[in-house]
């Protein structure tokens, strides 16, 4: 991780937009089609500037087509390009799923790896915008599930700008999935160029009671629950995995067999979820070394409410993991 003496702070918009700057001037082939990417600059103003920077050639505005963008970038990444494909809410991944499930991630396979799709579908997750039941969805369990693509999910500025960087030259479809309540966030990020490996996770936090696995902003909530948990004389790990395939499976589970105790945090819905499988993950590689049983906060099994009372009760929140901790640990 950078430090202020080799960086300087920006926000996780910022570090989006600065690596696709860095790798559209490193290779040609980089190009970004979507809704609304070149002349607005995306419905959150992340991609502002790169339309006078590149031309309309390499920033192109596409139809109210998520399966057309979708396609285009399968095409265009098996003749030699390199697609970034925005797709501005992941909910409307649903209706790219054919091009990214059929295509996408099985070219490789039925070609018998003649052919490579390497194009990055950049999109979003997270609720707690008020934006109702069809905008505020967090699907990155769906593009896990599928053999072929690999799935990043950052959680911090510098963690954006690695991650995206070494998507675009990775050779396979790679899925970018940002926490859209996360552009404002703010971070040290290197001045010189990096990447990060996918496959790597971070752990954010070092502690010896008990581990928070979280996801995306999940992050920042377990961070903000540690602290709180310090306060009781409970030292929590935070542990981020940076990307749910290829996943650090070692990682998640070394921390476990350490703190003996583990919950998974993560906001996509918590039945068939993501905090299934890493809970999973744990249970097989850290059972003898368990305490208690490993638990999972996700968000409720509902359509998200546009009422923001209701909104922020089937989410994850600071006081959820600082009371299951509390309980795991035997402070009741």
């Amino acid at each position: 991780m950078s430090t202020l003496e080799n960086g300087r702070e920006i926000t996780f918009g910022e570090a989006v937009k600065e690596a696709l700057i860095e790798e559209m001037h490193r290779d040609s082939h980089v190009f970004i089609i979507g809704e609304d990417v070149a002349e607005a600059g995306t419905v959150f103003k992340v991609l502002t500037g790169l339309l006078d920077e590149f031309g309309p050639d390499r920033v192109i505005d596409s139809p109210i087509s998520e399966a057309g963008i979708t396609g285009i970038g399968v095409g265009a990444a098996v003749t030699g390009m390199r697609p970034v494909v925005d797709i501005m809410f992941g909910d409307f991944t649903t209706l790219a799923m054919d091009q990214m499930v059929n295509q996408a991630a099985k070219t490789h396979y039925m070609s018998g790896g003649k052919l490579r799709v390497p194009m990055v579908i950049r999109t979003t997750m997270g609720a707690g915008r008020r934006s109702a039941a069809q905008h505020s969805q967090s699907l990155h369990a769906w593009y896990s599930h599928v053999p072929g693509l690999k799935v990043a999910i950052p959680s911090t500025p510098y963690d954006a700008k690695g991650l995206m960087k070494t998507a675009i030259r990775e050779d396979n479809p790679v899925v970018i999935v940002e926490d859209k309540m996360m552009y404002s966030l703010k971070g040290i990020v290197p001045n010189e160029e990096y990447t990060i490996p996918l496959g790597v996770a971070d752990v954010k936090r070092v502690g010896e009671d008990i581990t928070l696995v979280a996801t995306s902003q999940m992050v920042h909530l377990a961070l903000e629950a540690s602290q709180k948990l310090a306060e009781l004389d409970i030292s929590a790990e935070v542990v981020d995995p940076r990307t749910t395939f290829p996943l650090d499976k070692q990682t998640l589970i070394d921390s476990v067999k350490k703190t003996s105790r583990a919950i998974v945090i993560d906001q996509g819905y918590q039945r068939y979820g993501v905090t299934g499988e890493i809970a999973s993950v744990i249970a097989d590689g850290a059972f003898y070394y368990l305490d208690a049983p490993v638990k999972r906060i996700g968000a409720m099994d509902v359509p998200i409410p546009f009422s923001p009372v209701l909104e922020d009760l089937t989410i994850p929140s600071v006081p959820d993991i600082v009371e299951m901790a509390k309980t795991l640990c035997g402070r009741y």
